[in-house]
């Protein structure tokens, strides 16, 4: 057994943990609950094909936002996770959704010595400081759809009229459309609105990285019970999870954890100290009845 994956397996993904003391956790009511279900069903949609997406006739996740006006879709499932770029007039938002993966093909991305922190490539990310890493894995995955999601965020600002940017993805497509919103604002008008909303996210930079998200952009995490993905890569490799997240607990609760990686065992670092203690099962939901998958 590697180093790596013995110290995720162990506990080492709770050293660091930042305890909010001066914040407390709040349960969400239904009606606050419900109002992530369109997001859902769009991280969801992640999970299908390009030709589907783009035809918007992927069977529930599209029924689910049947007013969804699609822009442009790619990737291939393989080697480039699908994703897709369109507008919701309900939500009166652009929606920017990449592909997900299981636990299965994620964890060894997560614990493998070969992926490290390294700094954002500036091309891409003009401007940001230097003292920013992300996971090396992520970064290149999220550098080869990049241009062409900028193009087509552009396209359906242009045709739609929209001020609002959404971004939504599950398990590594959660960790793409971060990365996405970090990106997109430095090409886009300062007077857009973005927001970010994701399921199962792992964590994907350093401290400063967490730092600039809290700093910058509107984010929440939601994590499914005891789902073993957003306690990788563990913090004492460096890594650290942005403020925002949402922990479906074993009762049903959805509990609002402020802070970075909050302690409290009603957070999922707290809850899952380490991925023995785990389910790959929860990693796919269901979150608020709705599983990830096409």
């Amino acid at each position: 057994m590697s180093y790596l994956l013995a110290a995720a397996l162990f506990g080492a993904s709770y050293i660091g943990a930042i305890t909010a003391t001066d914040q407390s956790i709040t349960i969400l009511d239904s009606s606050q609950i419900d109002s992530y279900t369109p997001y859902t069903y769009y991280a969801s949609a992640g999970y299908c094909n390009a030709t589907q997406t783009l035809a918007w006739d992927c069977g529930t996740n599209c029924d689910a936002n049947s007013e969804f006006l699609p822009v442009s879709s790619g990737g291939n499932g393989d080697f480039v996770q699908y994703w897709y770029v369109g507008y919701d007039p309900s939500l009166e938002s652009v929606i920017v959704a990449h592909q997900g993966t299981n636990p299965s093909d994620i964890l060894p991305l997560l614990t493998d010595a070969d992926f490290f922190l390294s700094n954002l490539d500036s091309s891409l990310f003009p401007g940001i400081p230097s003292d920013i890493e992300v996971h090396s894995g992520f970064k290149y995955a999220q550098a080869s759809t990049a241009p062409d999601i900028l193009a087509a965020v552009q396209t359906a600002l242009s045709k739609h009229g929209a001020t609002t940017i959404t971004l939504v993805g599950h398990s590594l497509g959660a960790a793409l459309s971060l990365l996405d919103s970090v990106y997109l604002p430095l090409h886009l008008p300062s007077s857009l609105t973005f927001r970010t909303i994701t399921y199962g996210l792992p964590r994907v930079g350093n401290r400063a990285f967490a730092d600039y998200v809290d700093a910058n952009l509107h984010l929440t995490h939601i994590n499914n019970k005891e789902d073993p993905i957003p306690i990788c890569p563990g913090m004492f490799l460096g890594f650290v999870h942005p403020a925002g997240e949402i922990h479906i607990e074993d009762s049903g609760e959805w509990a609002a954890c402020p802070g970075q990686d909050n302690p409290s065992t009603q957070c999922i670092v707290g809850d899952v100290p380490n991925i023995l203690e785990s389910n790959e099962s929860d990693h796919d939901g269901p979150y608020n009845g709705i599983k990830m998958g096409c």
